[in-house]
């Protein structure tokens, strides 16, 4: 096969996902094999690729495909979630453009535009997926909404039902007007926004006097059913057991007293309005207060809302400051810094909201998943530092609100057959819950036969949280619930890793924690590796509304997918935030250039098999098979500890600066002349090591590579190729090398000042100090070009010369340079350097300086003065050999 002079992604990457896919190598089914298993935090339904699900996938790639390399059973099961709020939405506004209203559908023809729109648009995130080169075993693919899926989750619904532990209450919510739904404590997002303080007079009854209240939403005065003040302020003793007026909508309502009030706070009393703020309602529960509820469920004023029913709240508070102003209520505005609830999904202000809704008790079920993190060790979090935010969230766990005002997603299984407020069975069909509401009813009317017909049963309208779906994902994506002793359930799980980011903590990672204790008493993983965040380069979050998110597609087409996958690990250190660059992925498009070239460098020798080996070639390979063996050891360390970015930098400065830049220049024939045999199957060899390693991060370039490299069967496959074994490392060899490398830099950099051609052979002579190993001389000779290597006794006359170590070394410069220019040259640099040293041991002669200056600068210093003094001994050595 001829090899192209250029690496071009765009005809390599489509061509080996078919071999992979064709030949069946993301697939897994149980074996004697050790397994690997991933799950993927699966997008939503509605996504499009971005740069976290590129930074997120690409290390589940890299970590499954090693895994792969190591001979394991490697499994990672894609899919997608439904994500209630945003398809529903989604759905509602395309029937929107076509002239159709929700409310206008049944929940049954609605249902079906949704699963309509997911036909049609629903997966398409997959598909970019495997642009990226992602090696999911597709064949497991899973969506949240599948009938398995489903079924699993109202089984667990109703096991939990069953064991007490999920109840229905009328509680405090938070509300999105929006999405007309509630939304967990996790879902709300606050910020600090710049809003006004209102202060507003309320007429006491029978009397001239007034109090005044302050409050950051004068819409809601129309919901006050008190005014409360603090037993302890002796400023209001006086009204004691008196009534107020509420301004506009003159509705009488008593004063009343508790501690709860901050006496500090605005003008110390508070306005009490229980339908509207949680610790409002918690007062009218203690005082037992009315509970007036103003608004419609988009946040628009109801019939208690007087004139300005069916205006939106913000709309209202702007006209209704206006008219308390005009009518003498409004005493005065205050800027005022506070607090804003906001949807995670719509971005709507949030509306705290009285409401039937279905809860999860959470304590119990928290503490195994607590152990397991923060004191067994069960469940690792890398970085460690998400330990804490762990802790603080499991450590102050609230009941989940689990139930959605929607109609996308699992419809809770409860069936109504009365007016009372027990008058509900759980069942997992229509038929079972006719069975039980029976039995109910016959147990409550003492035998008496019922005339309940399973018609008459109506479903409750609510659907369950996405997130109470997803955090079943690691089992009933294995079918775990439905089938708990099933063939891949007792291989596949715990899975091994988790790779997410940090910001689902609480709505996944931990649920999902929970979870696995609840239903498989196992953890759900052993590892939580939590990427940071995709910023661009002035550290701003990536986003549509900011125009700094680029197209993920496109940076795969540019660069290719390697290149891209390059670029974003070099810069993703576990946890930490990546600053976004595209030069990142030209500098990983340059490598995979770099190593395509060094190939066709390779490849294009031509081989004798009757040459024998030269002992610079010998000494070479052994040298980097040792340092290959190092780096092994260091990227191994590297990926146990999820250290993902250091294990890709150490690959590449392997390939890049050790082969490429050493070894190929150690081994490579003189021009014209073919290379021994011998090298050029250990070359081959070494090469194959390196793919190896690299194939993780560049799956395509590598695979393309391999397959160049001799004709292969699909069973020998880099894919599935073995990954390189542990040897023993020749540690002094590398510190040898090391040493070598010094000489040969100090070689080329005299022939590159003194403008020697590096074609020339040079003499070159060596004041052996340290006793140093002859054992590179040979690769000395090569790669300096030098006529021979010289031992002497003495300093050369006459030559240049440059000290590694202890070491002196000569190169002949007779008729090279000018000897007087290079005298006064070397004469001018020793007096510089003289006067430096002189300043540098003045400083650290001064007691004051030393006892007072930091260790690190004192140590600076005491370096400045040996590297001088070293310098100074060499600049005199080079003077004496021309004089």
């Amino acid at each position: 096969m001829s090899i192209p002079s250029k690496y071009d992604a765009s005809q390599v990457e489509s061509k080996w996902y078919n071999y992979w896919m064709k030949h069946n190598y993301f697939h897994s089914t149980p074996n004697e094999k050790e397994p690997y298993t991933i799950v993927i935090p699966p997008p939503n339904v509605t996504g499009i690729l971005h740069m976290g699900h590129m930074l997120n996938n690409t290390i589940q790639d890299v970590l499954v495909r090693r895994a792969r390399l190591q001979g394991k059973n490697a499994c990672w099961v894609p899919g997608t979630d439904h994500a209630s709020i945003a398809t529903e939405a989604k759905v509602v506004a395309k029937l929107k453009e076509n002239g159709i209203q929700k409310n206008d559908l049944s929940r049954e023809e609605f249902l079906k535009h949704a699963w309509d729109w997911t036909d049609e648009y629903g997966g398409v995130i997959l598909e970019q997926l495997k642009k990226l080169g992602c090696s999911c075993d597709w064949d497991r693919t899973k969506f949240t909404l599948d009938d398995d899926m489903s079924e699993s989750v109202i089984k667990v619904f109703i096991d939990l039902y069953n064991k007490g532990m999920i109840y229905r209450g009328f509680r405090m919510v938070n509300w999105d007007p929006e999405a007309k739904t509630t939304l967990s404590d996790e879902e709300v997002h606050y910020e600090e926004r710049q809003g006004n303080l209102y202060y507003l007079e309320y007429n006491i009854v029978d009397s001239d006097e007034k109090v005044t209240i302050a409050t950051t939403r004068p819409e809601t005065i129309l919901g006050d059913t008190a005014i409360c003040i603090n037993p302890n302020d002796e400023r209001f003793t006086h009204l004691r057991g008196k009534k107020v007026i509420v301004p506009l909508c003159d509705r009488v309502i008593p004063i009343i007293e508790d501690e709860y009030v901050d006496i500090e706070f605005g003008t110390g009393c508070l306005k009490v309005t229980p339908a509207h703020d949680e610790n409002d309602k918690n007062l009218g529960d203690k005082h037992n207060l009315e509970v007036i509820d103003i608004f419609n469920e988009d946040a628009t004023l109801n019939s208690f809302g007087l004139h300005y029913q069916g205006k939106d709240r913000f709309v209202v508070r702007k006209e209704i400051s206006k008219e308390l102003e005009e009518k003498g209520f409004l005493v005065k505005i205050e800027s005022h810094l506070h607090k804003v609830g906001t949807s995670e999904r719509t971005k709507a202000v949030i509306e705290p909201r009285l409401s039937d809704q279905w809860f999860l008790k959470m304590e119990e079920l928290a503490k195994p998943a607590i152990k397991a993190v923060l004191e067994n060790d069960e469940v690792k979090f890398f970085p460690q530092k998400f330990e804490n935010t762990y802790r603080h969230w499991m450590e102050n766990i609230r009941d989940w609100n689990i139930s959605r005002q929607l109609w996308w997603g699992q419809r809770i299984p409860a069936y109504y057959f009365g007016d009372g407020k027990e008058d509900f069975v759980v069942a997992e069909s229509r038929e079972e819950a006719f069975e039980k509401a029976k039995a109910k009813l016959a147990v409550n009317s003492s035998g008496v036969e019922s005339s309940l017909k399973i018609e008459d049963l109506r479903q409750d309208n609510d659907v369950l949280d996405t997130w109470f779906s997803s955090w079943l994902w690691p089992m009933s994506v294995f079918d775990g619930i439905r089938n708990p002793e099933n063939e891949d359930i007792q291989y596949y799980y715990p899975t091994n890793d988790l790779v997410t980011g940090p910001d689902i903590l609480f709505f996944w990672v931990a649920r999902m924690i929970v979870a696995g204790y609840e239903f498989k008493n196992e953890r759900p993983f052993e590892n939580v590796y939590f990427t940071g965040l995709v910023r661009d380069k002035q550290r701003r979050k990536m986003s549509k509304s900011l125009g700094n998110s680029p197209d993920a597609l496109k940076l795969i087409e540019d660069y290719g997918a390697d290149g891209v996958r390059v670029g974003l690990l070099l810069s993703a250190a576990a946890g930490n935030d990546l600053m976004f660059d595209e030069a990142l992925c030209q500098q990983g498009k340059q490598f995979a250039n770099k190593i395509w070239n060094a190939f066709r460098l390779v490849t294009g020798w031509e081989v004798d098999a009757t040459i024998e080996q030269p002992n610079s070639s010998k000494i070479a390979i052994e040298w980097y098979e040792a340092t290959f063996q190092e780096t092994l050891v260091e990227i191994e360390d590297h990926f146990s500890k999820y250290r993902l970015s250091d294990a890709l930098m150490a690959t590449y400065k392997l390939i890049w600066d050790d082969f490429c830049s050493w070894l190929l220049e150690m081994v490579k024939p003189n021009y014209g002349t073919p290379i021994d045999a011998e090298t050029y199957k250990s070359i081959i060899a070494i090469f194959e090591n390196n793919l190896k390693i690299l194939h993780p991060f560049m799956p395509f370039l590598t695979e393309e590579i391999w397959q160049f490299i001799e004709d292969r069967s699909p069973e020998d496959a880099l894919i599935v190729a073995e990954w390189p074994k542990n040897a023993i490392i020749n540690t002094d060899l590398i510190k040898q090398f090391d040493f070598t490398k010094e000489v040969v830099s100090g070689i080329r950099n005299i022939r590159k000042e003194k403008n020697i051609s590096f074609k020339e052979k040079i003499g070159f002579s060596i004041l052996n100090n340290e006793n140093s190993a002859t054992i590179f001389d040979d690769v000395i000779q090569k790669l300096g070009n030098l006529e021979s290597i010289e031992t002497v006794n003495e300093a050369v006359q006459g030559a240049l010369t440059f000290r590694v170590k202890s070491n002196e070394y000569f190169i002949p410069i007779a008729g090279a340079v000018n000897v007087e220019d290079e005298i006064k040259k070397l004469t001018e640099e020793l007096n510089y350097t003289e006067g430096f040293l002189k300043s540098v041991q003045k400083k650290l002669s001064n007691e004051r300086f030393v006892s007072n200056a930091p260790d690190q600068v004192v140590a600076s210093e005491k370096q400045k003065e040996a590297d001088a003094v070293a310098k100074i001994e060499t600049l005199k050595a080079s003077l004496a050999s021309l004089k």
